[in-house]
This record gives structure tokens, sequence and C-alpha cells, in this order.
């Protein structure tokens, strides 16, 4: 890729071998799209004169399909390599930190997935000690839930501490009700879809990249207590529905091809729907920090289930797409200690709480707590790309 006429700070996670896509309202202006490069946000309306960008949702860009995003693509990297453009391009650069960050697309459907072995397992080591820490079916599909769309909010707001039932503290005794106490975090990698499919026909593993647009950084909260409560026989509800926190930039796929890596082997034969002929593992860094220190790094290149298999494990059924359409891989977590996304298996469900530097101590999240998460992969001619924070800080219960 060529060089930009853009200044683009050292370490930025926006060179123009990234070029993500957000929503942003400039100072005395209405909400529109751009694209982010180094410390500037590119007003696509303006550029490209095309009303599509004119709204504050990538939405009706996305419904365009994969044809229309890479002419976009290459569009923009036309206006800001070549100098000839400058002239008419840069007054519509803005600075990131004058313009207010939105939520990129709206909305249609959520599905959380649990896509990670390492995740897994510790979960089922803590909640069956001596059996298999893997359910039967674990390894044969990409187990999800179906979650609440409307919960899904921007990166900074605020998440209020949930209430709700707790399991009783004895034989015999009434649930509990209150605040939780066992509130967490799940750091986890989200999927935006762009083109829709129809209603009975199941999305092939190999037709990944025609439906979904791009990446983002999801928080998807966890009130631990409800949830051990609520979860037999049906799953997660309430003690996830409150909040799921989404990042303010999806990287577009064309920007990952140099991520792309094999997932871990398989040690049985897969149902020929999940047999992916392109490898979709994704070589990705995050990070993880609470109240600014870092408590974990996490490779989202060790996750058994890719995104593209779980696209076609949740389409198989004949399910449809819908554009705006979310789904998210369950908390990424690796083999290390210090490579766990959650503060369930950071301090081993309580049992051994998290020392931070400052001197505090942590086993799930206290009010005024604020959790912030990054990653980063490989991008095109050697660039290290990065996908912008997802943060939140926890308020008190209403």
């Amino acid at each position: 890729m060529n060089h930009t006429w853009v200044t683009v700070p050292v370490g930025s996670p926006f060179p123009l071998e990234n070029l993500p896509y957000g929503v942003f309202t400039p100072a005395g202006g209405g909400a529109r799209v751009g694209v982010a490069i180094g410390a500037h946000v590119l007003d696509l309306a303006a550029v490209l004169a095309d009303d599509t960008f004119a709204h504050g949702s990538l939405n009706p860009f996305m419904a365009q399909g994969r044809a229309r995003w890479q002419e976009v693509r290459a569009a923009v990297v036309r206006l800001l390599t070549d100098e000839a453009h400058r002239p008419d391009v840069e007054p519509h650069l803005h600075r990131l930190d004058a313009v207010e960050l939105g939520m990129p697309f709206e909305p249609a459907d959520y599905v959380d997935f649990y896509a990670s072995e390492h995740h897994a397992a510790n979960i089922g080591r803590m909640f069956r000690p001596g059996s298999d820490p893997l359910t039967p079916q674990w390894k044969h599909l990409p187990i999800g839930y179906h979650g609440r769309a409307g919960t899904l909010v921007p990166s900074g707001t605020p998440v209020v501490r949930p209430s709700g039932q707790q399991r009783p503290s004895g034989e015999g005794a009434l649930p509990g009700f209150g605040p939780s106490v066992r509130l967490d975090i799940e750091a986890e990698v989200g999927f935006v879809v762009g083109t829709p499919s129809a209603l009975g026909t199941p999305v092939p593993v190999d037709d990944f990249r025609e439906h979904v647009f791009g990446v983002t950084l999801v928080n998807d909260w966890s009130a631990r207590d409800i949830q051990n409560w609520e979860y037999v026989p049906l799953g997660p509800f309430l003690g996830k529905s409150f909040a799921t926190s989404v990042g303010h930039w999806v990287v577009p796929l064309e920007a990952l091809e140099e991520a792309r890596v094999a997932p871990p082997a398989r040690e049985h034969e897969l149902r020929p729907y999940l047999v992916e002929k392109e490898d979709w593992g994704l070589d990705l860094t995050l990070e993880v920090r609470l109240n600014g220190h870092l408590v974990a790094t996490l490779p989202f290149a060790a996750m058994y289930w890719t995104p593209a298999q779980m696209l076609a494990h949740m389409t198989v059924n004949g399910a449809s797409l819908r554009t705006g359409d979310f789904y998210a891989s369950g908390t990424v977590s690796g083999p290390g200690e210090d490579q766990r996304g959650s503060l369930m298996e950071l301090s081993w469900g309580g049992a051994e709480p998290v020392e931070l530097p400052d001197g505090t101590v942590r086993t799930f999240l206290e009010d005024g707590d604020e959790v912030t998460i990054t990653a980063t992969a490989p991008g095109a001619g050697g660039a290290r790309i990065g996908f912008g924070p997802v943060t939140g800080r926890i308020l008190p219960a209403a």
C-alpha cells in the first residue's frame, strides 16, 4: 500500500493499512460515517459525495455488499495517497479529539458464542471438578446463545451494576435479591454482518467474507451470581442482558488479510458444513486493563472455532441474516494464567484475588472500576493495526 500524505503518529492504531469505519459527530454537525486515519477521521459523505454516509449508521453502506465495500476502500486509499487530492480532502479531516464517537451500526440480532477451548475448560474445571471440563458437544459445534440487541452500547457508556435473583443461601431458603456482587468482564471480538441472507437458506462457511463486513471489540459484562442461579436449564439471560459494550471502530475484513491463520488442530472430524477451505482464524492480540493496569494479554489465534464457522453454524438451520446482525466470539482466553479474559478465570472464581500494581485487590468488579480492552493485529506491509479501545465504568446499582 502507498504512503499517505496524512501525518500518522508513530504507533497509531489507524495507519493507512487499517482504515476502520465508525460514526462521528463533529462540533455543530450531525452524525455521519467516517474512516479513521492517524489522529483524524475522514468525512466520507463529503469526500465521496455520497449521502449513504451522511447518516449516523453504517447499515445503509453495509447493505450494499462486498463489491461496494471494496470500491469504497480503494477510493479512500486513492484520496489519502495521491497529493493531487489533498486540497479537496484535507478540509474534511476532523481531529478525533474534537468529535464525538457513537455506535457504529444499528444492531439487528445479537448472538454470543463460547468459542475458546481454554475459557470453556477453565469454567468447566471450576463448576464440574473431577469430570471432563468440556461438555460432550463442545468440539462438534460452536455453542452460543441469543442475546439482547437492545442493550448493545457504544464504548464509553457507563454500566449500571445490575440487580437480580441469586442462589439461595441454604436449603429451603428463598432466592436472594439485590445488586450483583460478582460483576465480571468478558473480553471478546465481535463480527458485524453487512449482507443479509434469505430465510431457509444456510450460509456456507466459505461465504463468510460475502456477508461479514468487519470486526470490532466487545466487553460482554456478566453478573456471575445472577447467571449462576438462572442458567440451568436454558442458559444466560439477565446475567448478561443488562449491557454489552461495543467498540467505536469496525475494522474491515480486507484490512485483516495478513492476520489470517489456521485455527487449532481438530481432534476429530467435523460435519461438512463446518469445514473451511480458507482459514479464518485471526492472529489478534487483546489486552485488558483494569483501572489502567494491564491484567491480561489474550491470543485470539487460540480460539477453537473461527468466525466463519460461527456464522455457518448460526445459519445452518435456515436462520436468516439481516444487515446489522452482530455476533461475538465469547471470552478470549489462552493457556497461560495471564491469558484469561474474565475475572472469573483470573481470580479462579474469587478464590485467588488479583493484586493490582497500585496495591488494590480484586476478585470481581467494584463500583467506579473502569475496564479497557484494546487489540492489535498484523496488517499489510508489516504494519501493526489496532481496533481502538472498548471501555466502560461501573456505576452503583439503581
